[in-house]
């Protein structure tokens, strides 16, 4: 039986060479089902048709992949999801650890590197690019990260959301239709973060947000 695998990245280029990867390898055990540009039509897919594998990019506008996977393993913690970057930051690959993905390679590497890491992780495996490895080690070892607290920490998970969609200079109708919630429940979640960011303005928000991972100047 074929394992299914949902391609998620905004660049339509790397999902073509995913694709191809992926239909070249020599065991025909495995199916790309569907792709997807963003991460919220990740999620949507993802519960719609219930994949294997998701090939996540951690960076994608309308809500990144980090949020993506957790909205997806927290309805379906069976599916594995490998995380997909050109970030090697460890804040990046330690916030996608803490939501359960099972893998995560660099894009620089990913031809090299992808059918080794799928077959990895769908054996139960947690497989990291060589790159990153020792970054990683280091902060477990040094307990780096211990005692900061992440946006995970103090925001919920749709107030994360709505501030990465702030971030992304989308207006608060955008967002309310985005969300498929009113415009006043979009202004109590923005008055909401500011509160607990203890932050009052958008150019601040933008820079906690990139700062936080939630998003980047080139997703």
């Amino acid at each position: 039986m074929s394992m299914k695998i949902l391609l998620a990245d905004d660049h339509g280029i790397v999902r073509n060479g995913l694709r191809s990867m992926i239909e070249k390898q020599t065991e025909d055990d495995l199916e790309v089902i569907a792709e997807a540009e963003n991460g919220r039509v990740a999620v949507e897919l993802a519960h719609k048709l219930n994949p294997d594998i998701v090939i996540m990019d951690v960076s994608m506008p309308d809500l990144n992949g980090i949020e993506a996977s957790r909205q997806i393993l927290s309805k379906n913690p069976k599916i594995k999801i490998m995380a997909l970057s050109m970030h090697s930051n460890r804040r990046f690959v330690a916030d996608m650890l803490k939501v359960g993905v099972t893998g995560y390679v660099l894009k620089e590497s990913v031809f090299d590197e992808l059918i080794l890491a799928i077959r990895a992780i769908t054996a139960g495996n947690t497989y990291l690019s060589p790159k990153i490895t020792g970054a990683v080690v280091e902060d477990y070892v040094a307990h780096l990260t211990a005692d900061k607290v992440s946006v995970s920490d103090i925001l919920t998970g749709r107030e994360r959301e709505v501030l990465q969609l702030m971030a992304e200079g989308k207006s608060t109708k955008q967002i309310a239709a985005q969300l498929c919630v009113s415009v006043k429940t979009v202004e109590s979640n923005r008055r909401q973060i500011m509160i607990k960011l203890d932050i009052d303005n958008v150019a601040e928000l933008t820079k906690y947000a990139i700062r936080e991972g939630l998003t980047t100047l080139d997703s």
